[in-house]
C-alpha cells in the first residue's frame, strides 16, 4: 500500500549516455539534461568543479592538478568513478528541478552499444544505481533509436537504421522486436575529429586541438562535393615554429581527411545487407533506411549512402535527440521495454 502510495511520486528517466554527449528524458516532462559527458576534477581535493559544458570549455586549458575527462569511449565507461558522480549530478538536478523529496529514487532506462559485454552492461547499471537510480533497463541504441523514430519495431517488416554517435557507429536491421543483424564500429564523430588533427599536422603542419577540428567539422565538414566552397580558419600551433599559426581550410581538404572513415561506415552498411534475409531487403529497399545520431547532421551523408545501396536515405526529425526519446517511448510501454531491454 505505503510502496503504491510511493510510486506515485517515482520519476522514470530515460538516458542516452553518449561518448560525447549525455541526454536525459524524464516521463511526463521531456528533455531535461543536454550536456556534454565531461566533467573536471581536482585531483589535489577529488571534488568535481565542473559537470557538461562548463568542463567541456576547459578541455585542454586546465592547469595540472584539474582533469578533464571524458569518462565514456566508445559509448563505455572507461573510468567508472567519474561517470557514476556525472550521472550523479545529472540524476540529482532532475531532482532539484522536479522538486522531488529524498524517497524518489527513479527506474532508468539507459541505452547502450550493440556490442558490450555482460562486464560492461553491469559496470553501466552499478554506475546509474549507485547514482541514485532504483532499477536499471538496458536496451540496445539502434532498438531505442528506432522506437524513438517511430519505426514499426514490433510489425514483421525490415527496418533499417545507423546510429552514428560520438564514440561509435552502429548499423542494425530490425523486425518483430528484434534485431536480425547488425554491425558496430568504433568508426563515429570522435574519429573524424581525429581524421582532421591528423591531416592539419600532416598537410600544414599544425598542431589541432580536437575541439577546434570538431568545429571544423561542424562548420564545413561534408561527405560529398558541394555547390559552392566552404572555408574556415584553422588556428593552432605551428609544429616546426612552435608558434601560433592560422590557415583557411575548405570544405574539399576536410572531406579529403574524412573520407576514409567514411568509407568504412558506407563498406559495413553494404556488409549488413549483403548477410541481411532477402524479405528483409525487400522490405528495406522500399521502406529505405534511417540515418540518426550527430553523425546524420554531417552534409550529404545521405546522398553517399544512397549512392553506395541503391536506396532511398532519410535523415530522422532532430537526430541528436533520437535515442533518448526512444528510452523515453519505453517508459510508457513497459511491455515492450520487457522484450526489447534488460534489467540489470
Amino acid at each position: 500500500m505505503l510502496d503504491n502510495f510511493f510510486s506515485k511520486f517515482r520519476q522514470e528517466l530515460g538516458v542516452d549516455l553518449g561518448t560525447a554527449n549525455t541526454l536525459i528524458y524524464v516521463k511526463g516532462r521531456g528533455i531535461v539534461i543536454n550536456e556534454p559527458s565531461v566533467v573536471a576534477v581536482n585531483t589535489k581535493t577529488e571534488q568535481i568543479l565542473a559537470v557538461g559544458s562548463e568542463a567541456k570549455n576547459m578541455l585542454g586549458k586546465t592547469p595540472p592538478h584539474i582533469l578533464t575527462a571524458r569518462p565514456l569511449k566508445h559509448g563505455i565507461i572507461s573510468d567508472f568513478e567519474i561517470t557514476e558522480k556525472m550521472m550523479h549530478y545529472f540524476i540529482d538536478k532532475v531532482h532539484e528541478e522536479g522538486g522531488f523529496s529524498f524517497f524518489n529514487r527513479p527506474k532508468v532506462v539507459v541505452a547502450a552499444p550493440l556490442d558490450i559485454t555482460e562486464v560492461e552492461k553491469k559496470a553501466i547499471g552499478d554506475a546509474i544505481k549507485n547514482a541514485g537510480a532504483r532499477e536499471v533497463w538496458i536496451v540496445e541504441e539502434p532498438m531505442a533509436s528506432a522506437i524513438g523514430n517511430r519505426m514499426p519495431v514490433k510489425e514483421p517488416v525490415g527496418n533499417f537504421i545507423i546510429e552514428i554517435g560520438g564514440g561509435t557507429c552502429e548499423i542494425a536491421v530490425i523486425s518483430l522486436s528484434g534485431i536480425v543483424n547488425w554491425k558496430s564500429m568504433k568508426i563515429a564523430g570522435d574519429e573524424l575529429n581525429k581524421n582532421i588533427v591528423q591531416y592539419a599536422k600532416e598537410v600544414f603542419n599544425l598542431l589541432l586541438g580536437e575541439k577546434q577540428a570538431e568545429e571544423i567539422k561542424i562548420k564545413i565538414g561534408s561527405a560529398v562535393e558541394q555547390k559552392e566552397t566552404m572555408q574556415y580558419p584553422m588556428r593552432g600551433r605551428d609544429i616546426i615554429t612552435g608558434l601560433p599559426k592560422e590557415v583557411m581550410i575548405n570544405d574539399s581538404q576536410v572531406r579529403e581527411a574524412i573520407i576514409k572513415s567514411l568509407r568504412v561506415i558506407v563498406d559495413n552498411i553494404k556488409a549488413t545487407l549483403e548477410v541481411a534475409p532477402p524479405e528483409l531487403v525487400a522490405d528495406i529497399h522500399e521502406r529505405g533506411i534511417l540515418i540518426s545520431g550527430g553523425g546524420a547532421l554531417l552534409r550529404g551523408i545521405d546522398e553517399l549512402i544512397a549512392r553506395a545501396t541503391n536506396i532511398p536515405v532519410r535523415i530522422a526529425d532532430d537526430p541528436l535527440t533520437t535515442l533518448v526519446r526512444g528510452t523515453g517511448i519505453l517508459l510508457d510501454e513497459p511491455e515492450l521495454l520487457e522484450e526489447v531491454g534488460i534489467k540489470t
